[in-house]
């Protein structure tokens, strides 16, 4: 029996959402998975975030807390998704560590003009919590504050994290300028 016959009064701010998710998702649906992919690099895991960030505007559709789901709030809630699986990606790379026994060290500051496809190769190469840190800061333009209440950290330690970031993205730059690497 549906709630307008068994005489509660319809939602209909959540029909009207979900409409508007529904009408939307094509032309969101590029430009969210657009997003993640850039950044992942990995089309199987933007494919995971893509529909994790759809079925999270549903459930908020679900719980009447989204009236107008849009483009630019489905990529906020993209990169939501995107800081939880590095996350998980950084614990499960402690958890491989400790058990393999190995130390996990991170190093030294960046530099200024960047081959694209090397700096995403390197940038790739770091681990989930110094990536995601650079890809906020630098890929996505948000600010020590906006990066620091993404990441769930004080300000100060974010700005540590970037400082070690910037760090190990030279390092891992230059070794594998070192190393003849090209971008080719």
């Amino acid at each position: 029996m549906s709630p307008a016959a068994a005489g509660a009064p319809p939602s209909a701010g959540a029909g009207d959402a979900g409409a508007a998710l529904l009408a939307g998702y094509d032309r969101s649906l590029p430009q969210v998975y657009g997003y993640l992919v850039a950044r992942v690099r990995s089309p199987v895991v933007a494919e995971d975030l893509t529909s994790e960030t759809y079925l999270a505007a549903v459930d908020a559709i679900g719980r009447s807390t989204l009236r107008a789901p849009t483009t630019a709030w489905l990529i906020g809630v993209a990169r939501h998704k995107l800081v939880d699986h590095w996350r998980r990606q950084a614990r499960e790379d402690r958890r491989l560590a400790a058990v393999a026994g190995l130390a996990v060290e991170h190093d030294d500051p960046w530099d200024a003009h960047l081959r694209l496809n090397h700096a995403h190769a390197v940038l790739d190469s770091l681990g989930p919590h110094h990536r995601s840190a650079l890809t906020l800061r630098y890929l996505d333009g948000l600010h020590v504050p906006e990066v620091a209440a993404a990441l769930d950290r004080t300000v100060h330690a974010t700005e540590a994290l970037l400082v070690r970031a910037r760090r190990a993205f030279r390092a891992a730059y230059e070794a594998a300028d070192a190393g003849g690497e090209t971008d080719a």
